[in-house]
């Protein structure tokens, strides 16, 4: 059974276009600048690239269909495009404010979050806190028409451009996992500071920020949700992130197993192409058979996602095993280069690098499997 319909090949052709002329020929530029400029995200908005799920009210398409959200995932990782923090933006982060906004918030900051004009970002993690949310201590206090905020958060993805930060923060220190709420903070808050865009292994493009707020001020009407309903809205959005993830493991995967299979038919070696030695062509099966488990595996989680039945145990499966496998099919692409796979002008050496991170952000390897432990009554 075919997942995708015409539409979403349609789709396809628009985002294509979309990397082959605005970001594939200047990509290079932004890692060595550590930094997407702001404007390519307006022409994503403009292509329509951007929350295309948002309500047409708000300005989006109204296209729920998690398929799209697929394809462009898989233009992204066709391109190499590990800088523009589209998915993050889309799949992750603006979902919060279509699914908990009021309607005075929504109709304040979707629009601008379709556009382009408008980038978000979510603050997690902490210096010392990692992937455990309830050991975080940014906190808020209220004062009557307004929060006081402080604290520090790190490796937060769209950390340099975000104008909306959704801040997970403590606003009861006396409730446990019910004292974890959401607020937004918005760009040129007095005491909200951004800190170094920090210099990462991989995903050069991609401004992650430290960020800071001292004595912040932000107003009731930026309290997103309920207060204390913050870690219950994190556990339910977390599965789509991780099923983000796990989409960008997998076309990966695919990219990695084409770029070995063209690199392995050209390579000559005691007078003949590698791929003619027994285990060269034994190598490259098991990575061909990995690679089709994983995107069935994929394609079965996203129908279920679609389908509204994509539990947390399965998309904690997905994320722990496709990105696993992303860093394990990077490994032996870059041995099946030889030398020229350690050298960043051959694509191999730059997908072994951005591939790292995938099992640590989003939730550890470990932390996924904790999850699918826990549902297994163990």
């Amino acid at each position: 059974m075919t997942l995708l319909e015409q539409e979403h090949e349609d789709f396809r052709t628009t985002a294509r276009a979309f990397m082959d002329r605005e970001v594939v020929p200047h990509h290079a530029e932004w890692e060595a600048a550590g930094i997407v400029p702001r404007e390519v995200w307006a022409k994503a908005g403009q292509a329509g690239l951007l929350c295309f799920d948002v309500p047409e009210e708000y300005g989006g398409l109204g296209a729920t269909d998690f398929r799209y959200n697929l394809v462009l995932s898989e233009e992204m990782s066709r391109a190499m495009a590990s800088g523009p923090g589209f998915p993050v933006h889309t799949d992750i982060i603006v979902p919060y404010i279509t699914t908990l906004g009021t309607e005075e918030q929504k109709q304040r900051w979707l629009p601008g979050c379709v556009s382009g004009e408008t980038i978000t970002a979510i603050a997690m993690t902490e210096p010392g806190a990692g992937s455990d949310l309830q050991g975080i201590r940014t906190h808020a206090v209220d004062k009557g028409d307004h929060w006081v905020l402080n604290g520090s958060k790190t490796f937060i993805s769209n950390g340099i451009n975000a104008d909306l930060v959704i801040v997970v923060c403590r606003t009861d220190p006396d409730a446990g996992h019910q004292g974890i709420s959401l607020l937004v903070v918005e760009r040129g808050m007095e005491g909200f500071e951004r800190g170094r865009n920090l210099d990462k292994v991989g995903m050069k493009a991609q401004d992650t920020a430290e960020l800071s707020f001292d004595n912040v001020v932000v107003p009731k009407d930026n309290l997103l949700g309920e207060e204390g309903g913050g870690f219950v809205y994190l556990m339910q959005n977390l599965p789509q992130e991780r099923l983000s993830i796990a989409m960008i493991a997998v076309t990966a995967c695919e990219q990695l197993l084409e770029l070995s299979l063209a690199y392995v038919k050209e390579r000559q070696a005691f007078g003949r192409p590698i791929s003619k030695f027994q285990h060269t062509r034994f190598t490259l099966a098991e990575m061909a058979t990995e690679v089709h488990v994983a995107r069935v595996f994929l394609d079965d989680c996203v129908r279920r996602h679609n389908e509204g039945t994509l539990d947390t145990s399965l998309a904690s499966m997905a994320k722990w095993w496709t990105t696993e496998l992303q860093t394990k099919t990077a490994d032996v692409a870059v041995q099946l280069h030889g030398g020229y796979g350690y050298m960043m002008e051959y694509p191999v050496a730059k997908a072994f690098l951005d591939s790292r991170v995938q099992t640590i952000y989003g939730g550890t390897t470990e932390i996924q499997k904790e999850i699918i432990g826990r549902s297994l009554g163990l």
